[in-house]
């Protein structure tokens, strides 16, 4: 036992020599799971998160044009999984969070290339956020709301691979079981469209492909949109018919979970009392009645909001829903 630690902390050493970095850096991600206190060592010890970052500092040459190779890929990915330890743990994470090292990895989320070496860094990267979300914090979701990441999980949930779309929506989710991210999203028609417009996507694509651990994610989000109440009036228009009907029946029969949530899904928009979201202030009746017509009025012509076009989100704006989303 005295060996392997001594081995261990003589890796994490290793991290500040140029020469021996790759190597530690391999080993060190082989084994994270076998050293629980990896992400305090990372983070205490001298050089060792400046060395992590100068392993993702230089490949950002690489990636416009993209000239990202296969090693330069799985050596930055490796760098990554010991970020993700830092952000999994519960000592460091938020010590991650205050020193803005998420924002490093942006740039890799922002890369389109579907080039395997590419893929695998957007995946990486998801991981590390993933990690950060993972556990219910308000402070950490605050952080988030601040930068680009909803803008950013969205394009890759509607372009990347499965598993990144999977990691993605996972984020997503997470962000807006929070009662501050629920409240982001909703506080206008341009950012609720631009989500709801990529999650009928995904759900239209899975009627192609079907992934029940993707489709999971994607019900939760709905579900938790619908327990707000501007968002729940939209949903009654822009709900994929796939998730009213059995179209999915036989994919969830096995999972309890997502055949609840989509029960109560479907409940809260048949339901025109359903109860607003936790954290919510519940309208008067008065405000309910104009906010309900409100909505009806603007989802007759719910507007369409073409993939890749310019907005808040990354999508077009939508004139006629933001006039009446917060009559």
């Amino acid at each position: 036992m005295a060996d392997e630690s001594k081995e261990f902390h003589g890796l994490v050493l290793q991290l500040i020599n140029p020469e021996q970095r790759e190597t530690a850096l391999l080993e060190l991600s082989k084994k994270r799971e076998s050293f629980p206190d990896l992400a305090p060592v990372l983070w205490h010890s001298y050089g060792t998160i400046a060395a992590l970052l100068q392993e993702i500092i230089s490949i950002y040459p690489m990636l416009s044009p993209p000239t990202l190779s296969p090693h330069a890929s799985n050596r930055v990915c490796n760098a990554l999984a010991l970020l993700q330890c830092v952000a999994s743990h519960p000592e460091t994470k938020a010590k991650l969070m205050n020193a803005q090292i998420p924002l490093y990895l942006y740039p890799f989320l922002n890369t389109v290339s579907r080039h395997r070496p590419f893929e695998y860094l957007r995946l990486t990267s998801l991981g590390v956020i993933g990690a950060l979300v993972k556990v219910d914090d308000t402070e950490i979701v605050n952080f988030l709301l601040q930068t680009e990441i909803i803008p950013l999980c969205l394009r890759i949930m509607e372009t990347g691979s499965e598993l990144s779309k999977t990691v993605a929506t996972f984020i997503v989710q997470k962000i807006l079981l929070d009662d501050a991210g629920l409240t982001y999203i909703c506080a206008t028609a341009e950012r609720f469209y631009a989500l709801s417009f990529v999650l009928s996507s995904m759900v239209t694509k899975l009627l192609e492909a079907p992934s029940v651990r993707l489709l999971k994610h994607i019900v939760r989000c709905y579900l938790r949109l619908s327990e707000h109440q501007r968002a729940r009036e939209a949903l009654r228009q822009c709900l994929p018919d796939a998730l009213k009907d059995q179209t999915f029946a036989a994919a969830i029969q096995s999972e309890d979970a997502v055949q609840r949530w989509l029960t109560l899904l479907l409940k809260n928009l048949n339901d025109p009392a359903a109860p607003a979201a936790t954290g919510t202030v519940a309208p008067t009746a008065s405000a309910a009645s104009a906010a309900g017509g409100a909505a009806r009025t603007a989802a007759v012509n719910l507007p369409t909001i073409p993939s890749g076009s310019s907005g808040a989100f990354g999508y077009a704006s939508v004139p006629l829903a933001s006039a009446n989303w917060n009559s």
